[in-house]
């Protein structure tokens, strides 16, 4: 077997409305509902945050699912500066960074900031 890519991932949250708005105005991630309108992702290129309600959590799920638990890194075309002043100008304070990381194809500049509840996401250009 040979895994081809990461298709979607699932977070745990306090608040779907407050998560959606902070991904769509931060990181212009757009908001979709699927499963006939039960369910609600935040997509974004060819991948999807499927968000689970912290109490109403669809199964399967993770055996300790809770909010702020997820430590997430995603690739940005804008170039990092741009990035930096966009996460300025919308009040998003910065966790860490910028920084050199290590990415699953090679190094990477990134700089790290807090969803609302908490996860950890790092933003992050190839270098």
């Amino acid at each position: 077997m040979r895994v081809a890519r990461l298709d979607h991932v699932v977070l745990t949250v306090r608040d779907l409305d407050a998560t959606t708005a902070f991904y769509e105005r931060v990181l212009g991630m757009r908001r979709i509902e699927f499963a006939g309108g039960t369910r609600v992702a935040l997509a974004f290129g060819e991948q999807k945050l499927n968000l689970h309600e912290q109490g109403s959590e669809f199964l399967p799920n993770a055996r300790e699912a809770r909010p702020g638990s997820a430590d997430l890194c995603l690739l940005v075309e804008t170039p990092l500066d741009q990035v930096l002043a966009h996460l300025r100008s919308q009040g998003v304070a910065l966790e860490h960074g910028p920084d050199g990381a290590d990415g699953a194809t090679g190094p990477l500049r990134s700089v790290w900031i807090r969803d609302p509840d908490g996860n950890l996401v790092e933003l992050a250009e190839k270098t």
